[in-house]
């Protein structure tokens, strides 16, 4: 991938943006000088010139004049099925907000595989927000999906938001909180 520009940058075409923590689509016009913040986990979050975050899908990448960004790694080890490299999927799904991942974040309360009883194997994953009102849980949580859908030998992948418990620092790991200076 391109190494992203350190200052402002002009968006060369229009292309599909995600409000940051809102939700909401919205269209990030070609013409438009941004600021990228991060590219981690498939997506870039930008900073506008009023000050205001957007993450736009890697896919689109090209509109930032960067590299398209791949969801899918290149290698996830052996081809057999373990649950290892489910947890290694959601490692690479980041917050757009906040550079670390949603494991590392402790928003994701279970992971477990499930075998239907025609051999078929299911993924089914609770995960949180870090406030029940952010509008990225939709976003997050097809990120996860995707993410965990690419691991050989997975079937199916269900996610689901949960408020209970709800969600707090102490959920975070030591390392993200050393990163984010809360230690």
């Amino acid at each position: 991938m391109t190494t992203p520009p350190r200052g402002p940058i002009e968006v060369v075409r229009d292309c599909a943006a995600t409000t940051i923590p809102a939700g909401l689509a919205e269209i990030l016009a070609a013409g438009e000088q941004v600021q990228i913040v991060q590219t981690l986990g498939g997506s870039i979050t930008v900073r506008t010139r009023l000050g205001g975050l957007l993450r736009v899908d890697g896919a689109e990448a090209d509109a930032l004049g960067l590299d398209p960004i791949s969801e899918v790694p290149v290698s996830l080890g052996p081809v057999e099925f373990e649950m290892s490299q489910v947890m290694a999927a959601l490692q690479r799904v980041y917050d757009p907000e906040i550079p670390v991942s949603i494991v590392e974040l402790g928003l994701v309360y279970r992971c477990e595989e499930l075998l239907t009883a025609d051999g078929a194997r299911h993924i089914s994953i609770d995960m949180s927000m870090t406030a029940p009102g952010c509008g990225m849980g939709d976003v997050l949580r097809g990120d996860a999906a995707r993410a965990v859908q690419c691991v050989p030998g997975v079937d199916e992948v269900d996610v689901s938001l949960v408020w209970d418990p709800p969600w707090g620092v102490s959920r975070m790991s030591e390392a993200a909180r050393l990163q984010l200076g809360m230690l």
